[in-house]
C-alpha cells in the first residue's frame, strides 16, 4: 500500500508541475505581447519617433521613413497617412464618423476582421453608396479627450460590443474629419499599432497586441 500511495503522490506531482510550467502568468504575457510588438516593428522597418519629435514635424510623421509616434501615456503606436480633408472635430458636438479598417493579430499574424475590401468604391461618380460597408461611430470631443461608441458595422458585430478600442480615438485628435466632395479630397487614415491595454475587450482579456489601418470620414 504504502509503494502504491508513493507512485500516487508522484505522478499528483508530476501533474502539478507540468501545470505550473504552462500557466502564463500576466507578466509573462505582457513580455510576449512587448516582444511581438517590437518583432513587427522591425520586420516592418518602422522609424518610431517620440512625441517631442512628432510635435516638432507639425504633429505628422514621415512617410518616406515609415514613421511611427510612440503615445508614452497609452503606448500606442500611430502614422499618419493622409491627415484628411474638412476640420477637426468640433468641441461637445455629436459626430457620427464612419470608418473602413483593416484588424491583424500581430502575434498570429493573421488578419481577424476587416471592412476595407471595398475601399475602391466611391460615393462621387459612380451613385454606390459606400455607408452600408462602414462602421458607424458616435464620437464626441471634450477638449483633447474623445469618446465614442459603435452604432453599426463589422467592429460591433465581430467583437459584440459598442465599446470602440481607446487606440482607434487616438488619430481623432490629429486628422480632419470630412467627406470627399472635390477632386483631390480624401479621408484621413492611419496605421496604429494598439497593445491589449487599448485594445478591444478580445485584446484585453488575451493580452493581445493588434495593428489597424483605419480611414475616418463624417456621416452625412
Amino acid at each position: 500500500m504504502k509503494k502504491y500511495s508513493y507512485i500516487i503522490a508522484l505522478l499528483m506531482a508530476v501533474v502539478v508541475l507540468a501545470g505550473c510550467e504552462k500557466y502564463e502568468t500576466y507578466s509573462d504575457m505582457k513580455k510576449k505581447e512587448q516582444d511581438a510588438i517590437e518583432a513587427f516593428i522591425s520586420e516592418q522597418g518602422i522609424q518610431v519617433i517620440d512625441q517631442t519629435t512628432f510635435e516638432a514635424q507639425g504633429n505628422k510623421t514621415d512617410l518616406a521613413s515609415n514613421q511611427f509616434v510612440k503615445f508614452t501615456r497609452n503606448g500606442v503606436y500611430m502614422q499618419i497617412v493622409r491627415e484628411g480633408c474638412g476640420s477637426v472635430l468640433e468641441e461637445t458636438k455629436t459626430v457620427n464618423v464612419l470608418c473602413r479598417f483593416m484588424e491583424k493579430n500581430i502575434q498570429s499574424g493573421d488578419v481577424v476582421v476587416r471592412n476595407d475590401v471595398h475601399a475602391s468604391l466611391s460615393t462621387l461618380g459612380n451613385g454606390v453608396d459606400v455607408s452600408q460597408y462602414l462602421d458607424k461611430m458616435s464620437v464626441v470631443r471634450t477638449g483633447t479627450t474623445i469618446t465614442a461608441s459603435f452604432i453599426s458595422g463589422m467592429m460591433y458585430n465581430y467583437h459584440g460590443s459598442a465599446s470602440v478600442p481607446g487606440g482607434w480615438l487616438v488619430p481623432l485628435n490629429y486628422v480632419k474629419i470630412g467627406r470627399p466632395e472635390n477632386e483631390g479630397e480624401e479621408t484621413a487614415k492611419v496605421r496604429l499599432i494598439v497593445p491589449h491595454s487599448q485594445g478591444t475587450a478580445d485584446a484585453s482579456s488575451s493580452v493581445t497586441p493588434y495593428y489597424y489601418e483605419i480611414t475616418y470620414q463624417r456621416e452625412r
